[in-house]
């Protein structure tokens, strides 16, 4: 049986059923499936579920639950249903997944359900040297870059910026030129956890959870504080320059990926609900999976998109930096997808590009190379590169917005985010709207 995503809106053009053996990699997927439900329906699917594929009962978490969460991840033959989202993460034995299917597709409840992924912090695959798999480990600049000429290099890294007391990036979205800081806003990291201890992010911490059985949010990786510090560092840090673009809003860090860097479909759900039930303005993910060209976005994601942005989030995510099409999930019509661009305004040559597909295309962009924030101690700082790190200022200044605009929607935030934003010379495909910049 192949890998196959069912959804029953497949007259509308955007979703059907669809081949996904093309993509599949070694470890690529979980073994268990993810369940769009109708939300006022929800008891109803899952009884559907069983009675006609034999699976067991989801235990339902709600957002606020991290610990019910965890524990439900940490047993490989359990499921759960996050009652808010309208998802289940099931267990499916192999011989119960064509039930499954056939449940999905005559069950007026079900309008969804597709395997779930491994995603990583980083999807970055060698096509100079015909590897084909993927990589699921962060890579620093000087290894995203080896690949590619000298040339496109200095092209990316442009001329020199002086940041005595700001980052390259941080000028670059023009957020040393604005009055609002994020006060009052919530800004929800899902990643690699944070330091909690850390001077410069402890006292901007609203709030924790972890995802990952075993782990705590504390961080082991990096990548996750890094990430946290340029959405929202203080105006003051231990050491300048200053990096946070917005240093008055509140950090909601929610654990989905190990310190190893890698995690599922499932714990990004858990951390979703839990950044909803913390009241978080805009969601920030580093993190993601790769797709094949041609490949259709995730019915399940894209749903679950819509329904973040009814109840007035924003969900931005990187781009990717395998240098092809978008990854899952910012290849979904209702995430934001951030590409990044180097000193020069140019983009990566590892920053993944539109396909010309609906949600395929990149939105905006954002500073990406040779980028300075926090890490965990004793480091304290780091300088890295990827549309990892283009993500945050993007979600840093959707928090300026929303300080600015505290009655707005989430869709509202979102067209202020793109109308503002500064066109460059690169084509949509690479850059979308532009370079993103603080109101």
């Amino acid at each position: 049986m192949t890998n196959e995503s069912f959804d029953r809106r497949a007259g509308d053009g955007q979703f059907g059923l669809h081949d996904q053996s093309v993509l599949k990699r070694e470890n690529a997927y979980t073994g268990k499936y993810l369940v769009l439900l109708d939300c006022q329906e929800e008891e109803r699917g899952m009884q559907a579920l069983h009675s006609q594929a034999g699976i067991a009962a989801a235990e339902p978490v709600r957002g606020a639950e991290a610990e019910n969460a965890v524990r439900v991840f940490d047993a490989p033959d359990r499921s759960a249903l996050f009652p808010e989202l309208g998802v289940a993460v099931i267990d499916v034995a192999p011989d119960q997944r064509e039930a499954l299917m056939t449940a999905a597709q005559e069950e007026p409840s079900v309008i969804a359900a597709e395997p779930e992924r491994l995603v990583y912090i980083s999807t970055i695959t060698d096509r100079s040297r015909e590897v084909k798999g993927y990589y699921p480990t962060y890579r620093s600049d000087e290894d995203v870059l080896e690949r590619h000429t000298t040339a496109a290099m200095a092209v990316s890294l442009g001329p020199a910026w002086d940041e005595t007391a700001h980052t390259w990036g941080l000028q670059a979205v023009r957020a040393n030129h604005t009055h609002l800081t994020g006060q009052g806003v919530r800004v929800a990291v899902l990643d690699t956890g944070v330091d909690t201890e850390h001077p410069d992010l402890s006292a901007r911490i609203a709030g924790t959870a972890s995802f990952v059985p075993g782990q705590s949010v504390q961080d082991g990786n990096g990548h996750g504080t890094h990430c946290a510090g340029t959405a929202a560092g203080p105006a003051e840090p231990q050491h300048q320059p200053r990096y946070g673009i917005a240093p008055g809003a509140e950090i909601l860090t929610g654990k989905v990926l190990s310190n190893q860097g890698s995690g599922s479909d499932g714990q990004i759900l858990a951390g979703i609900a839990w950044a909803l039930s913390q009241g978080a303005r805009v969601i920030s993910m580093s993190l993601g999976a790769p797709v094949s060209p041609g490949q259709l976005f995730s019915p399940v994601f894209e749903s679950l998109a819509k329904r973040v942005v009814t109840a007035g989030t924003l969900i931005v995510a990187a781009a990717g930096n395998d240098g092809g099409p978008v990854n899952h999930p910012a290849n979904c019509p209702s995430v934001l997808a951030v590409a990044a661009v180097g000193r020069a305004l140019d983009v990566a040559p590892f920053s993944c590009r539109g396909q010309g597909l609906l949600g395929a295309e990149v939105n905006i962009a954002a500073p990406g190379v040779e980028v300075r924030s926090a890490w965990p101690m004793p480091q304290l700082y780091n300088t890295i590169s990827g549309t990892s790190m283009a993500t945050p200022h993007i979600a840093g200044i959707v928090a300026l917005l929303a300080e600015a605009a505290p009655d707005a929607t989430a869709a509202e935030l979102k067209k202020r985010l793109l109308s503002g934003a500064y066109r460059l010379a690169q084509a949509p495909a690479s850059v979308g709207a532009g370079l993103g910049q603080a109101p």
